[in-house]
């Protein structure tokens, strides 16, 4: 398993991009934002003086205005200081022709924009960390719009499972009809949508009529959360967040119904 952070160069001339892109991976990985090819170049220079020679990815756009992706891609190939970094293709370019030159140069991967979240971040996990993808990691899905919570429990349980966050919850339905979590740490209740809603849509999903969902509470009376717990909800912990308990009902919940899955699938 890859140890420390992740380390992220994204190439992209449009700034819009890069900020966006910057602040959808940002709780993920240390992500560096350069807009051409001689900042590219510069920040490669700095890593080779560090005692981290090259960054773990290079995430690039396909067009840009001084040089193509393309051509990036053979001026790297042809270092050997930097020719053995991997990396992506984010480009709204999706015609076979395209693609196909892409992973003939070596692409690890190439992702169509637009793109989701979800998408981006399991297509990176795949290539610089092949043990997260494990079937045996169990997947957590963090729903809260406060980002330092989300940001909490990504440190809490990152390298021990795998960790997906979501800001939004207004975008669940989404995110589940491409990531199947094993668990879900669910805000109790955010300006966009309470887990009064977010609980039936949860269970809505066939796969998950019994996926255990956590929630996390700072202001839940006991009749909200005995609501909360008939809609389909597993168990709670009260905010501010004792880690050493969440672990230890994550870890519960995780192991039982993991342990149902596989009696359910055998049979």
């Amino acid at each position: 398993m890859k140890e420390g952070p992740t380390s992220i160069i994204y190439l992209d001339d449009i700034h819009f991009s890069l900020v966006t892109v910057k602040d959808r991976l940002k709780y993920h990985y240390q992500l560096s934002a350069v807009q051409t090819i001689a900042e590219l170049f510069e920040l490669l220079d700095q890593f080779s003086t560090r005692k981290k020679a090259t960054p773990d990815l290079i995430l690039l756009d396909l067009n840009m205005p001084d040089v193509d992706g393309f051509k990036v891609i053979k001026k790297l190939k042809s270092d050997k200081q930097y020719c053995d970094i991997p990396f992506m293709f984010l480009s709204s370019k999706n015609d076979t022709k395209t693609i196909k030159t892409a992973m003939a140069l070596g692409a690890a991967d190439y992702i169509i924009k637009p793109f989701s979240d979800i998408e981006l971040i399991d297509c990176i996990e795949y290539q610089i960390d092949p043990d997260k993808n494990n079937v045996n990691s169990p997947i957590i899905l963090a729903i809260d719009n406060n980002p330092s919570i989300l940001k909490s429990i990504k440190s809490m349980f990152d390298g021990q499972y795998r960790v997906y966050l979501l800001q939004d919850p207004q975008k669940l339905k989404t995110v589940l009809k491409r990531l199947t979590p094993d668990l879900f740490i669910l805000e109790f209740a955010t300006p966009e949508i309470s887990d009064f809603e977010s609980i039936p849509i949860i269970r809505a999903f066939c796969e998950h009529k019994e996926t255990p969902i956590v929630l996390l509470t700072s202001a839940g009376t006991i009749d909200d959360i005995s609501a909360a717990v008939s809609l389909g909800a597993s168990d709670y912990i009260e905010k501010p967040i004792d880690e050493e308990l969440l672990r230890e009902k994550a870890a519960s919940h995780l192991s039982g119904f993991r342990m149902r899955r596989r009696l359910h699938n055998a049979l």
